[in-house]
């Protein structure tokens, strides 16, 4: 009774800490215009900015003001911008032609220029275990390795299916999501050999993932509205949380552990760690339609979404059976996202 007792009295004050815990909220609402689409956003801690993705060219926020303060351009269908602050240097995945933007994280002027083998990079990462850059091809199933010290493909590995968004555990293992197959894949950061293959039961078109390396769990956003928790080290599926529709992006804040996705539907689920296994959703933010991709500044605990006003669908046609609602002109935004 004393032992049952006493799982009440642990309930009851994890219960409060909850409903204590402080409230995400939009704080600042930056509006950036400029061309083009978005997708993937990067901190880099250091020097203190934002990389945003925009189609054919990077955005530079300055993460202290929330102020625009320089562009990147010529990265043709550049999708994500990866990030090794030590050496002041970033690499963007450019899916129009198949290569990496190398450039300097302070003057922004490019450094190289990579060709790679595979088509498409999606998703791109810099691994400080294996120093090591990695794209993620969609059209060709497969990632590559790019040496980041000498600006140099080192190998590709096969991955079995369309890769998404990946993250590193720090010590050689790289984990990507596989949408078309509802798979995780890890595979060894030097010898880009697969080592696992995870299906994720109940996950539909798997997209953003995050990882919480301390306790070795993986958080993968699905398309049916639910994250999947898994262990990194068995592959074991520990929990599956709703989350709003449209997630592309999801992130871990270590120190507050919390897992918090972006939703394109308009929402931001809020997820707290309350052990490995167990996990409550704290609160469902709403923010922008279609702000579905997000990141994360550790040295502050900020979190950054996009998005833009669109204007009405047009009519279909023979010719556009699937026309896009147009983006509204000088209306894409930035949103600044923090607990008050």
């Amino acid at each position: 009774m004393r032992h049952a007792a006493s799982l009440s009295v642990c309930s009851l004050a994890t219960g409060i800490a909850l409903v204590l815990a402080p409230a995400y909220a939009v704080t600042h609402r930056t509006t950036l215009g400029g061309d083009g689409g978005w997708d993937y956003l990067t901190v880099d801690t250091v020097a203190h900015r934002l990389f945003i993705s925009r189609d054919s060219h990077v955005q530079v926020v300055n993460t202290d003001t929330d102020s625009l303060v320089g562009d990147l351009p010529n990265t043709p269908g550049v999708r994500g911008i990866a990030i090794n602050s030590a050496a002041h240097r970033g690499f963007t995945s450019n899916s129009r032609n198949s290569t990496v933007t190398v450039f300097d994280t302070k003057t922004l002027l490019p450094q190289a220029l990579i060709r790679l083998p595979g088509r498409n990079p999606d998703a791109i990462i810099f691994d400080a275990f294996s120093r090591r850059v990695f794209t993620f091809n969609g059209g060709s199933a497969n990632a590559t390795a790019i040496d980041a010290d000498r600006f140099a493909v080192v190998g590709t590995i096969a991955v079995g299916g369309k890769p998404e968004y990946a993250t590193s555990d720090g010590r050689g293992t790289i984990f990507v999501n596989i949408e078309d197959t509802h798979e995780i894949v890890a595979f060894d950061a030097k010898k880009l050999i697969v080592q696992k293959r995870w299906l994720l039961a109940g996950c539909e078109d798997p997209t953003g993932q995050a990882i919480d390396r301390a306790h070795q769990r993986l958080f993968a956003v699905c398309g049916n509205k639910v994250m999947v928790v898994i262990n990194s080290t068995t592959g074991a599926q520990v929990a599956s949380v709703p989350i709003g529709e449209g997630s592309d992006g999801v992130m871990f804040d270590d120190t507050r552990q919390n897992v918090i996705s972006a939703n394109g539907d308009g929402t931001m689920t809020v997820v707290h760690e309350d052990s490995p296994d167990r996990y409550t959703v704290l609160q469902t933010l709403p923010t922008m339609s279609r702000a579905r991709t997000l990141t994360i500044d550790p040295r502050t605990h900020k979190l950054y979404t996009v998005s833009a006003e669109f204007g009405a669908t047009p009519v279909p046609t023979a010719a556009a059976p699937r026309p896009p609602a147009p983006m509204v002109a000088r209306t894409f935004t930035l949103l600044t996202i923090a607990t008050p």
